[in-house]
């Protein structure tokens, strides 16, 4: 029997009803410096990823220097290196994020092992937390708990180097530390030894980061590497310098690094280098990096070939304020948001998905030394 128009009808109504009850939101988290004392610290914002229009959420007070986040790649936890910049080690402390509220709760924090933690990755699976401790060169390895809390740390390396730049590379520094797109390394990047160090990383071991010799790499001398990316191909992976400016792009096989090129990441020569940061957009078509200083405060933009890897300047965009210590684009690549430490603004940019340029709106972020930018698209029917 042949089912009738109007049964028909009413299912296709229905469907569209429940297509249309399907929400999702972003939200974006803010870590914010509090000049060495307990204060608020982080905030938690909702993010209109068709006007790019913020609302807040939530805040954590008493909280001290957060100077990196990091989101748990399942959306459930942030983390975030804390009591930096003192002259006692650092924390690391781990909150359970409410997506349907936009609120976070803090779950435990576990002890860095060093002075001045900086970045923080976590394992793909979100069980392994990595931080990288800057003043005492340094890395640690945590254990998650199932509710997202942090064990004690499993495994801590200490580093001795140094290289060219007096005052900057006196010994080695660990800026950041990044899981390569398989999870079988750990790539970290040693700011005062020009070196990046890859460890072989066996999340069951008791030890389970192993250095791996043969395939670290010695980078230009006095470059100073800081922060770093893969793409999401898989294929490539880029590096930004802080002390020399620049960007170097390298092929990417199994825990090995081929050189491709260096590019300047400002648009024109300075006497003392500051860049810091460095994002590819969601479809891997143009690549960003942040320059602070002292006489450019720009997010230089890059078109990526495909095939190749090589980068094309596309051009700079002035960051609306000072020392762009951070930024970040939303997963829909609708927005580019940076975090001016200094001038104590986020400004927010609508990306060209065609182009990669950057056109900057009117309404700003006000908030004190803003260090972090994270974010992450949550469904939540």
């Amino acid at each position: 029997m042949p089912i009738p128009k109007k049964a028909i009808v009413f299912a296709i109504f229905i469907m569209t009803l429940l297509s249309c009850s399907k929400t999702s939101k972003t939200l974006l988290f803010v870590g914010s410096f509090t000049d060495k004392k307990p204060d608020t610290g982080i905030h938690v914002y909702e993010l209109d990823v068709t006007t790019g229009a913020v609302q807040l959420s939530d805040s954590v007070t008493q909280i001290i220097n957060p100077s990196f986040l990091q989101i748990a790649p399942n959306g459930s936890y942030l983390y975030a290196a804390t009591e930096s910049q003192l002259t006692t080690h650092g924390k690391i402390a781990a909150f359970r994020i409410d997506s349907l509220e936009g609120k976070l709760t803090l779950l435990n924090v576990q002890d860095a092992g060093g002075r001045n933690p900086a970045h923080i990755a976590v394992s793909s699976d979100s069980r392994y937390v990595v931080n990288s401790n800057y003043t005492d060169p340094s890395m640690g390895i945590f254990e998650c708990l199932p509710d997202g809390s942090l064990q004690p740390l499993k495994q801590f390396l200490r580093f001795t180097d140094r290289s060219l730049i007096a005052g900057r590379q006196d010994e080695a520094h660990i800026h950041s530390a990044n899981f390569s797109p398989d999870g079988r390394y750990i790539v970290a990047q040693d700011l005062g030894a020009d070196k990046m160090r890859v460890f072989k990383f066996t999340p069951n071991d008791t030890t389970p980061l192993q250095p791996d010799f043969d395939l670290q790499v010695k980078v230009q001398a006095g470059s100073g590497p800081r922060h770093f990316t893969f793409h999401p191909n898989k294929k490539f992976a880029y590096g930004i310098a802080e002390l020399n400016g620049k960007i170097t792009a390298y092929a990417y096989r199994q825990g090995e690094f081929s050189f491709l090129a260096s590019y300047n990441s400002y648009s024109k020569k300075q006497t003392i280098y500051r860049a810091a940061d460095i994002h590819i957009s969601p479809d891997g078509k143009f690549l960003y990096t942040s320059n602070r200083g002292p006489e450019e405060d720009t997010i230089a933009i890059f078109e990526i070939d495909q095939k190749s890897g090589y980068l094309t300047a596309i051009g700079h965009e002035p960051t609306g304020g000072e020392h762009p210590r951070n930024f970040g684009i939303d997963p829909s690549g609708n927005f580019l948001l940076v975090a001016n430490q200094f001038s104590n603004n986020i400004v927010i940019f609508k990306r060209d998905k065609d182009t990669g340029k950057l056109t900057k709106l009117a309404a700003e972020i006000k908030t004190k030394g803003p260090s972090s930018i994270q974010m992450f698209h949550y469904q939540t029917d």
